[in-house]
């Protein structure tokens, strides 16, 4: 990312006169001409290496058919731990370059998640194959966007949600369509922890430390003075940017969307008719600007579903921290990430109590995160969708987002998801998009 000066041809190529109608005019792509075979090698840069891009490197790493051309960062430490990693990789600064190179097949996208759309959109312009983490926007229009960039160039686009590469997720999704439970009409889920009083603190706003382009960071956001917490960069912690409107959802789309994700691969759906919430910040005494307690609800065809978020207590439920809870006819199935277990309902009568041994538990089978980049890699080879193909992580980042909406608007909202629309309320819509700063656009 880096130098975010630019020249009036530089200007034209990527920001404004590539515009009709407030759209991107794409530029012509590099198309594949066949589909690649099992020897061919893929050639990736990484765009945002910190802690989540690290790993996504590194799992992209283990496939042998993989070589590293780029490292991008706007932050210097950031950037030279990638290098480290890479150290055969070319070191950038501005994203633009990266896209710029003709032998570069596919990128990741692990910027802050403010970048996530505008970036996604140019790669796939630029002819490049994107992996994109979650959420994949911070406004749901923009998400749309995301996928119709994708179909227009016919570029492979895989989100983040890794759980979905999760086979005993999986496996749930296939023994509750199967009937093992019964009707589920309620779904519950969590996350909770204590971070009570201080949180992530209070910080004045600074200068920017050495190493660090904070305008080309800010990007599409509004100007704001450098603050250590916006940028958030932590040596023991996720990066704070998360807790803050201009570049995030909080938990809402960091952990949220996680959960929603797996339960609409479950029930089958891939949006909610009504959604609601309520919340605030009750406990944390910190700069911090999303919520420390939620709870929002989201009405289905035939069920409802829950998403419970508090900061200043960690008291568990059915002894777990997170996780979800899908609520039958016939038992109640938890899972989170480290497996499942199903327990089945007392008899009708209630005159019998839970025989466990009828209980089924199972264990996590295998490395989502890393499963998922190999699907991915998979499908930049074949053509075929992945596994959370961008109108997938689209429609989940849609659901989490239109929690956050109901939060911050404090009304029910009821959606309209073959349009994309929020009913009857003009003042809830204009969240479904975002301004942005120039001269990015999308």
């Amino acid at each position: 990312m880096g130098d975010a000066n630019m020249d009036r041809r530089e200007f034209v190529r990527w920001g404004a006169a590539g515009m009709v109608a407030g759209r991107f005019v794409v530029q012509p792509a590099r198309r594949d001409e066949r589909i690649r075979g099992a020897n061919d090698r893929i050639t990736i840069a990484l765009i945002g290496a910190g802690r989540q891009g690290l790993g996504d490197l590194g799992n992209a790493m283990r496939r042998p058919d993989v070589d590293v051309a780029a490292v991008c960062d706007v932050f210097q430490p950031n950037l030279a731990k990638g290098a480290a990693m890479a150290p055969k990789a070319e070191q950038y600064g501005d994203f633009r370059r990266v896209l710029d190179r003709k032998d570069i097949d596919a990128v990741i996208i692990a910027t802050p998640d403010h970048w996530h759309a505008a970036q996604t959109i140019l790669a796939c312009e630029a002819g490049k194959d994107v992996y994109v983490e979650k959420p994949i926007s911070v406004a749901i229009g923009e998400g749309r966007k995301m996928v119709e960039a994708a179909r227009k160039h016919s570029r492979i686009v895989q989100a983040g949600t890794q759980q979905r590469s999760g086979k005993h997720f999986q496996q749930v999704a296939e023994l509750v369509k199967g009937g093992r439970i019964g009707k589920v009409t309620q779904v519950r889920s969590w996350n909770f922890g204590n971070e009570s009083p201080d949180g992530i603190g209070i910080a004045s706003d600074s200068a920017a430390p050495p190493g660090l382009d904070w305008d080309m960071w800010l990007g599409p956001a509004p100007q704001r003075p450098f603050n250590a917490h916006r940028f958030g960069v932590d040596p023991v912690r996720w990066s704070s940017f998360r807790w803050f409107w201009d570049y995030a959802g909080g938990m809402m789309t960091d952990w949220g969307v996680h959960w929603l994700d797996i339960v609409q691969l479950v029930m089958g759906v891939d949006a909610p008719n009504s959604i609601s919430a309520m919340g605030g910040k009750f406990a944390l005494q910190d700069d911090r600007e999303t919520p420390d307690t939620l709870l929002a609800s989201f009405q289905y065809p035939g069920f409802i579903c829950t998403y419970e978020n508090r900061t200043a207590n960690a008291g568990a439920i059915s002894g777990k921290s997170n996780g979800i809870l899908f609520h039958g006819t016939d038992g109640t199935l938890f899972v989170d990430r480290q497996g499942f277990e199903i327990i089945p309902e007392k008899s009708r009568t209630g005159t019998t109590t839970v025989d466990r041994t009828q209980w089924l538990q199972v264990e996590n089978s295998n490395q989502h995160h890393q499963d998922h980049m190999i699907d991915f890699l998979d499908c930049i080879k074949s053509r075929k969708a992945p596994v959370s193909e961008i109108e997938i992580g689209h429609r989940s980042t849609t659901t989490a987002l239109l929690g956050n909406i109901a939060y911050r608007t404090g009304r029910r909202i009821e959606w309209d998801a073959k349009d994309e629309k929020i009913v009857g309320d003009r003042d809830a819509s204009r969240y479904l998009e975002r301004e942005y700063r120039r001269p990015w656009k999308v």
